[in-house]
């Protein structure tokens, strides 16, 4: 499992504090296992990772061995936490100088020591191969390198070979100066892993091994097991004067490296044999300080460097910076074809001096895996509780030599400038979750199985990409409807068969299985609307309404509107002149008319019914 440390635990800076003030502040000291936090004797403070879910803590078989007390503990990964387990921690983006220490002293009675490999920014950096070499097995060694960070995240991967568990004692990330060993020439795209950093004429200084400060952490190295002695006789000359350039941007030497150095008496060259790896670069950093007060002008004290049987400088401290100044410069080994690096300081002028001798392989970093598809990655994990031992940690893909996340398959983009995740294989692994949203994001997937598994929820809209040519997800507990987003034209195996989707299949995804490829939609809930589905009633299809559903409910609606229409246009408007109370003038007119002569009229009838009583016959007709 993924390791991670939280914003709001505190930076850690070694103390006193510079005269100039050091200007990058990040830097975590983690005690591997240990139980508390603690300021050791060089006023440097550690912190636990206690609250740690990854591995578990333990200790040395022998402690007492060892004088630090976070050379004490230790955190293993068994492999029941996966092949591959990290520490990731949120920090600004630069140049990190990262500092481990490793140790077996037989903590689990096995008297086996592990092989493993170590990561760093999803770059292979080291390899622990069983059996170590016995003082490296009982009393450890330290490992450290200078690499940048880009994306926010510093991460630092285990990966169990076989199924031995990696074991670590220590962790250091301090920040440094972006532009420290002439990155600005090498650019940031290489890791400086140490193959030996000599301090000169003194013991070992520097992080944890003495009180001599170094603002980048460094741990500086005596050089006695390096140097060949050829029948020279060699010496060690110190000072406690001031040396001038030192602790100064970009690379903050301390002065302490340069005021001891190396020389011989009388004639001879000073030759020093650094243990490489074959078919590498090297960086190869030399210091030197004028500190014998005898030379006093340009031309007393010439070198010629010889670096493999080359001779690829020539140099003159007084003449380059003058007396008790720190002097520095770099050579680039390349593509060299052995594994030993030999470093010849020949007398020209005086005799051969050195205060200090670095070595770093140049590695190119590996490729990463595309920002958008590790939130993608992380996402899934989560929603489908993928179990700790599938080793889903730090960069799903990354690196490239690991198998890195157990059932994801990569590969790189089409401009080789980044990895992307092309298959998931997770069947039958025991799947209790969720398919997330965020899958959509991962837009070169060619192939998802996440067959017989208890998956609940639905398919996510935004799957279905262009490339994704597989996909089953058989045998789950997924429902819902089918969406649209799975009618593509790549694909050519579809299972979703044994699970609990209902309404309209798109025929356009049926038509896989009419073109040559595979589908299964049996045993679902209530899929229908395809041969060999039942059809789909009117108003019940994909989205709990079919198409012939909604085709009828709009044709009805058109219908209504349409007689609302015809009743507005003849009945109520038309009503507004045709039933007006008010009646037209002539209307009234005639009717007043019409009165008069049905009463003259009745007057008539009346006098002639008198007439008639009198004897006279009625020669008018009653109408």
């Amino acid at each position: 499992m993924s390791l991670f440390f939280l914003l709001s635990l505190p930076l850690l800076l070694s103390s006193p504090p510079p005269l100039n003030p050091y200007p990058y502040d990040t830097s975590y000291r983690i005690d591997c296992g240990g139980q508390t936090n603690f300021t050791n004797n060089f006023n440097d403070s550690w912190l636990s990772d206690r609250f740690f879910t990854g591995g578990s803590p333990s200790l040395v078989a022998e402690p007492h061995l060892f004088l630090q007390q976070q050379e004490k503990t230790i955190r293993f990964f068994p492999i029941s936490f996966g092949k591959k387990n990290c520490y990731i921690l949120n920090v600004p983006n630069g140049r990190y100088h990262f500092r481990m220490f490793f140790v077996y002293d037989n903590y689990d009675g096995k008297l086996h020591s592990p092989s493993f490999d170590v990561s760093v920014e999803g770059t292979l950096v080291f390899s622990w191969r069983s059996p170590w070499k016995e003082d490296f097995s009982r009393t450890g060694a330290y490992s450290d390198l200078f690499a940048f960070v880009k994306d926010g995240e510093a991460d630092i991967c285990f990966y169990s070979i076989a199924t031995d568990p990696p074991v670590i004692g220590s962790l250091e990330i301090i920040q440094v100066d972006p532009l420290s060993y002439d990155s600005s020439t090498t650019g940031d795209h290489l890791i400086l892993i140490n193959y030996g950093r000599l301090t000169c004429g003194s013991g070992s200084l520097g992080s944890g091994l003495t009180n001599d400060t170094d603002l980048f952490g460094r741990g500086w190295q005596t050089d006695v097991d390096f140097l060949k002695g050829n029948g020279v006789s060699i010496k060690a000359i110190a000072t406690r004067n001031n040396i001038r350039a030192t602790n100064q941007e970009h690379n903050y030497f301390p002065m302490h490296l340069y005021q001891t150095a190396v020389t011989v008496v009388g004639d001879g060259a000073l030759e020093y044999e650094l243990p490489v790896d074959a078919k590498m670069d090297y960086l190869v950093w030399f210091h030197f300080a004028e500190i014998d007060s005898s030379i006093t002008a340009a031309g007393q004290r010439v070198i010629d460097v010889h670096i493999n049987g080359r001779n690829v400088s020539r140099i003159d401290i007084f003449k380059q910076v003058g007396s008790f100044t720190a002097f520095n410069w770099h050579y680039v080994v390349k593509n060299l074809n052995s594994t030993t690096l030999s470093v010849k300081l020949v007398p020209v002028a005086g005799s051969p001096l050195i205060s200090g001798l670095e070595n770093y392989a140049l590695v190119p970093r590996d490729l990463a895996t595309v920002t958008e598809q590790v939130t993608a990655m992380r996402a899934l994990k989560e929603s489908l509780r993928v179990p700790d031992r599938m080793g889903w940690n730090g960069d799903p893909c990354a690196p490239p030599t690991w198998d890195a996340w157990e059932g994801v398959t990569c590969h790189p983009n089409k401009d080789k400038s980044a990895l992307v995740v092309s298959q998931i294989d997770l069947g039958s692994q025991g799947l209790k979750g969720y398919i997330s949203e965020q899958i959509g994001l991962l837009s070169n997937l060619v192939s998802l199985n996440l067959s017989y598994n208890s998956l609940h929820g639905t398919i996510p809209s935004g799957l279905g990409q262009k490339y994704l040519t597989r996909l089953d997800l058989s045998n789950n507990f997924l429902s819902g409807s089918i969406p649209d987003s799975l009618i593509s034209s790549s694909l050519q195996l579809v299972l979703l068969n044994d699970n609990e989707f209902e309404g309209q299949v798109p025929y356009e995804l049926y038509s896989i299985g009419v073109h040559g490829g595979a589908i299964d939609l049996s045993r679902n809930k209530g899929l229908c609307g395809v041969p060999s589905l039942p059809p789909c009633p009117l108003f019940w299809g994909k989205g709990g309404l079919s198409t012939g559903g909604k085709i009828a409910i709009g044709l009805s609606c058109l219908v209504i509107v349409i007689l609302f229409l015809v009743i507005y246009i003849f009945c109520i408007r038309r009503g507004r002149n045709d039933y007006d109370f008010s009646l037209p003038q002539d209307l009234i007119s005639l009717a007043a008319k019409r009165n008069r002569y049905q009463r003259q009229k009745s007057l008539m009838l009346v006098e002639m019914g008198a007439h008639s009583a009198n004897g006279f016959p009625s020669t008018v007709n009653s109408r």
